[in-house]
């Protein structure tokens, strides 16, 4: 028997759960652990709301978590409620499913004054995540800078640019649907360093732009290169480009709401009178290696509310080998030291999609396999639960989950598959409802 406690319930850590079952079959015991009472991280809190289709891979994960041999351990916090020794002392195999939850700072001058914020805020403040249902970004003002040239920009653009009857379906929690819906941006501006061969936007989320009911998409022809040189892009890059070839086409809208693709623009300050009021960026050019450099060249963008989308850090953990300059855990192919294993984002960074985290975790329990050997004598989960049980700790079933989710479900507006709950009180709550 291998025991194996995987931390965090997202992506990566349901895909190496179901590795680590078909590695080794019933010959396993696994134990997902997460700070909260709610499962699968990034799906629930990260995924746009109006994008359930992804969020519907939750399904996958949910047939795992109800296999006889995996469950998952809500409420619990690793360095408070149980340290990474102990769990390393527990198990034959620990592995660092965390994700990264952590925005990467802009680092420019005025990047800390208020309506200043970044991406895991801004997206975890209207997807229900209780670390952020209290933000309460500034949305009276008309101008939103958005910066970025990603998927979790064009995220950020879109929801803001939305109506309310655009975000039917959707599982938008309630205090952000409000606010969504009264505020005053008539301006969304996307800044980006680069120009449109470099961006990281996939084709589907670029055209839901062209798609808004009060929003049109604009983009300067100036910025696009020649249409020849498109040739040399990959097809997916190609969809994408095509996609801002035809925002450029289609000239000035009278929709009320412009989202502006601002190309080879790179902020340097950020401005105003105890709150953010304007943002400097510098003209770039990209020079032979394909970086931006910048030109001298600078200039002023309106800016009541900056949402920074520029990547990702990993929050390091006591007694676990950090690289700061990756803002990840140190590892070598997943392999932090002996027994001690990161997957996912915790592992390689903010990279790939929520399908790329599924070969990850089939590595590591390969690498489990060939490097822990099977009945170790450790405890497993069940010195876990004794000490659990020493300590006084309220640990969170999927038994309890699903009573949390009944309660959400119950409590949707109409047209929207569930009402989340954004405090961590409210959700043990609904555990006895």
């Amino acid at each position: 028997m291998r025991h194996v406690a995987i931390i965090g319930s997202g992506p990566a850590g349901y895909y190496t759960a179901e590795a680590c079952q078909k590695q080794f079959g019933d010959a396993v015991r696994v134990d997902i652990i997460d700070r909260l009472p709610v499962p699968y991280g990034l799906i629930r809190t990260g995924v746009a709301p109006d994008h359930q289709s992804i969020k519907a891979v939750s399904r996958r994960y949910e047939a795992t978590a109800l296999s006889d041999n995996v469950r998952f351990v809500g409420n619990v916090t690793v360095g408070a409620d149980v340290t990474i020794d102990e769990l390393r002392g527990l198990y034959d195999a620990v592995v660092l499913a965390t994700g990264a939850p952590a925005d990467r700072p802009l680092g420019i001058p005025g990047d800390d004054l208020p309506g200043v914020i970044g991406s895991a805020a801004f997206v975890g403040w209207y997807n229900g995540h209780p670390d952020f249902a209290n933000l309460d970004p500034p949305l009276a003002g008309p101008h939103a800078v958005v910066v970025g040239a990603g998927n979790v920009a064009l995220d950020v653009a879109r929801i803001l640019a939305k109506t309310q009857g655009e975000f039917a379906g959707s599982d938008i929690v309630g205090h952000a649907f409000d606010a969504l819906g009264t505020h005053r941006i008539t301006s969304v501006t996307i800044v980006a360093r680069r120009g449109p061969h470099e961006i990281a936007m996939t084709p589907k989320e670029l055209g839901e732009l062209a798609h808004l009911g009060r929003a049109a998409p604009r983009v300067d022809p100036a910025d696009l290169p020649p249409a020849e040189a498109d040739e040399k892009l990959d097809p997916g890059m190609r969809k994408s480009v095509a996609h801002l070839r035809s925002f450029a086409a289609t000239g000035a809208s009278a929709k009320p709401v412009a989202i502006s693709f601002d190309f080879f623009a790179m902020p340097t300050a950020i401005e105003g009178d105890g709150r953010v009021e304007r943002m400097t960026v510098e003209r770039t050019m990209l020079d032979a290696e394909g970086r931006a450099v910048g030109s001298g060249e600078f200039y002023t963008i309106p800016a009541d509310l900056v949402v920074s989308c520029i990547g990702y850090r990993t929050p390091p953990i006591d007694g676990v080998p950090y690289d700061q300059r990756l803002g990840r855990f140190a590892n070598v192919d997943g392999r932090i030291d002996d027994g001690l294993y990161a997957v996912g984002w915790a592992r390689r960074g903010p990279t790939g999609t929520i399908g790329t985290n599924r070969p990850d975790g089939f590595m590591i329990a390969e690498r489990i396999a060939g490097e822990t050997i099977d009945d170790s004598g450790k405890a497993g989960r069940d010195g876990l639960d004794a000490l659990f049980v020493a300590r006084g700790t309220d640990v969170v079933t999927f038994r309890d989950w699903k009573r949390i989710e009944e309660a959400e479900i119950a409590a949707a507006r109409d047209g929207s598959p569930r009402e989340k709950f954004t405090a961590i009180d409210a959700m043990l709550a609904a555990r006895a409802l």
